[in-house]
């Protein structure tokens, strides 16, 4: 068969293995590669949930799934052109995913009879048993391979055969003519100062991967992916938990403040504490705290001393700051509380992705106690998520609960770095100026516009006043008046709604009235578009629309809503959000569509779903 070159729009890649095998690591440097090279595109790791899962077994294999394409890229890809598994347990775990014109690259030595048997295989030929047999099948001796590539290396054999990634990531970067400059470049800086022996045997490693592949047979095709169009401007590829963790940074420069983030760690929110620990020297300052309760009471302290203050959680975290939240609500001071949603409830699935904690946000505190929440979509709009939450956080004092997820955190995407002058300045509402003699300061006194109080933080003389979780009068006079109560919870409810004045309206993606819109919220927004595209390809006319902002929503929402005859609400839960919706907007006729698997929405399951209520 004669080998051809073939110029595709796409590709989607997946490598797995054993949680020891670097399958992260190489499916990072594949992503960051085709980023610098200029493709589009969207990467989803999927981690075991089990710390320790025995070596071997099907719930021990982790994942990552790249998509790579010469235009735009929304998801990482329902199924992949090409399966990299490294025992028979990836193989297993991983064969669904495959499309029928897949490439299975598997290492032959791991399938001996204790892989498989550890795999729980039944007969012979696992390919046979998975029905996978039609696929392109690369089976190749990676391990020994490796080890015949650094015998000369002077590593030992363990070391050896944590190399066995770099030899696979050399064949994968031959099957889609991949540069191998960039993994210099990274295994150059990553080991220069510590481990300067390990680089050339990693580069030899990859190249001769590389090579391999170019002189075996069983490669039937290479693909080359043009770079995609592209705003002209620096790009990087970026994680939603770094975005978010930079979006702090850049509010904490906009508003002149420094930046404090008291947080527990919790998995998949702790990469932006560590992300944050790192920019000391842009003013941050991070506390790892013994437990989340102790987190968010710090961030609330730092904020009652004029900071941006901010706390990081998943899912079982937010339950427990839910109490100290409220404090907060009810001092009425700015604070940022980041929620990476996870699989729940309890402990769940600690890596899985899910939106199941919006209820939580909406109503998991005691009391009359509004917040702020806002939702990011994408792992690179994390960043504008996490300034517009703090911007909204320090101009309204008030909490603002940030909303990703695992998906978010955890994947990537190119990112265009932008300029800081092209986002707003922050603007709190400080007190200012000198009061008259015998005037006191009435910290809970409001403007008349935006219900905001003003913000006096402690060393201001005459400005000194009480703060605290027990009900107040405008001049922080400690109150059980009932009337004084209904009054003071009525404004702090209607200062969370004024907030709607200050941002976008919902925006319709297509007729802005017909029979159907589509609705979602947070990371859903790139499967929903690609799923609300693909059915526009076949000729139907759609529209969609999705919100960043949850509570408030924007203000013409009840308007774009009204002129469709059926909204259907798709979203990672029970039904959250649509019976958020059902209980503001009673007259309008929603439908919905729930997946609570861990795992992101397909496109194609979107497509069938959507088209039913066409």
């Amino acid at each position: 068969m004669q080998h051809k070159v073939i110029d595709t729009k796409d590709v989607v890649i997946r490598f797995a293995g054993d949680s020891g095998d670097g399958m992260q690591l190489t499916g990072s440097l594949f992503a960051d590669m085709s980023a610098i090279y200029g493709n589009g595109l969207s990467t989803f790791p999927d981690y075991p949930a089990e710390i320790r899962a025995p070596h071997g077994t099907v719930s021990g294999v982790s994942g990552f799934q790249v998509h790579i394409g010469s235009g735009d890229i929304n998801t990482p890809g329902d199924f992949c052109d090409l399966l990299v598994a490294m025992n028979p347990a990836a193989l297993k775990a991983n064969a669904k995913w495959c499309k029928p014109t897949a490439m299975i690259l598997v290492d032959e030595d791991a399938f001996d009879v204790a892989g498989m048997t550890k795999a729980g295989f039944t007969t012979e030929n696992p390919f046979t048993e998975l029905h996978v047999e039609d696929r392109a099948l690369i089976i190749a001796p990676i391990t020994t391979l490796t080890e015949e590539s650094l015998k000369d290396s002077g590593m030992d054999a363990k070391a050896i055969h944590k190399c066995k990634n770099m030899f696979t990531l050399g064949m994968a970067c031959y099957i889609y003519s991949r540069p191998l400059e960039y993994i210099y470049q990274y295994l150059e800086r990553k080991f220069a100062k510590k481990h300067p022996e390990v680089i050339e045997p990693n580069k030899k490693v990859l190249n001769d991967g590389f090579n391999y592949a170019a002189n075996i047979q069983a490669i039937p095709n290479t693909y080359t992916i043009e770079p995609a169009p592209q705003k002209k401007g620096t790009y990087r590829n970026i994680t939603g938990n770094q975005a978010t963790a930079w979006g702090l940074l850049a509010a904490s420069e906009k508003s002149h403040l420094p930046l404090f983030c008291g947080s527990y760690p919790i998995t998949p929110a702790t990469a932006i504490l560590e992300e944050l620990a790192i920019h000391k020297s842009l003013g941050a300052k991070t506390l790892q705290a013994e437990d989340e309760i102790a987190g968010i009471c710090t961030a609330i302290g730092a904020s009652y001393a004029g900071n941006l203050a901010v706390t990081t959680t998943s899912g079982p975290g937010l339950s427990l700051k839910s109490e100290a939240l409220g404090l907060a609500v009810m001092a009425e001071l700015p604070l940022v509380v980041v929620d990476v949603q996870r699989g729940g409830p309890s402990t769940g699935l600690p890596t899985k992705t899910e939106q199941t904690d919006l209820g939580q946000a909406l109503y998991g505190r005691n009391g009359e106690c509004p917040v702020a929440i806002v939702a990011a979509h994408s792992p690179a709009n994390c960043f504008d998520a996490a300034f517009n939450a703090a911007k909204i956080a320090l101009e309204h004092m008030t909490p603002v609960l940030l909303l990703t997820e695992g998906f978010l955190g955890n994947g990537s995407e190119p990112w265009l770095i932008p300029s800081m002058s092209e986002y707003p300045e922050i603007k709190p509402p400080f007190a200012t100026g000198v009061l008259a003699e015998g005037e006191k300061f009435k910290p809970f006194e409001r403007n008349a516009e935006t219900f905001v109080r003003q913000w006096a933080v402690p060393g201001m003389k005459g400005f000194e006043h009480r703060v605290g979780g027990l009900e107040k009068t405008h001049a922080g006079v400690l109150s059980t008046d009932p009337a004084n109560h209904a009054l003071m919870v009525a404004e702090r409810e209607a200062k969370v709604q004024k907030i709607a004045d200050f941002i976008p309206e919902l925006k319709v993606d297509g007729p802005e009235s017909g029979k159907l819109l589509v609705v979602g919220w947070g990371g859903t927004y790139g499967h929903l578009l690609s799923a609300v595209n693909a059915i526009r390809e076949g000729g139907k006319e759609v529209s969609f629309a999705h919100f960043d902002y949850i509570k408030p929503m924007p203000k013409n929402t009840a308007d774009v809503l009204s002129k469709f005859e059926k909204v259907i609400v798709c979203e990672l839960n029970s039904g959250q959000f649509v019976n958020y919706l059902r209980g503001e907007f009673p007259k309008v006729d929603f439908k919905q569509f729930n997946k609570v698997q861990g795992q992101p929405f397909l496109v194609q399951e979107l497509v069938d779903a959507i088209t039913k209520e066409m």
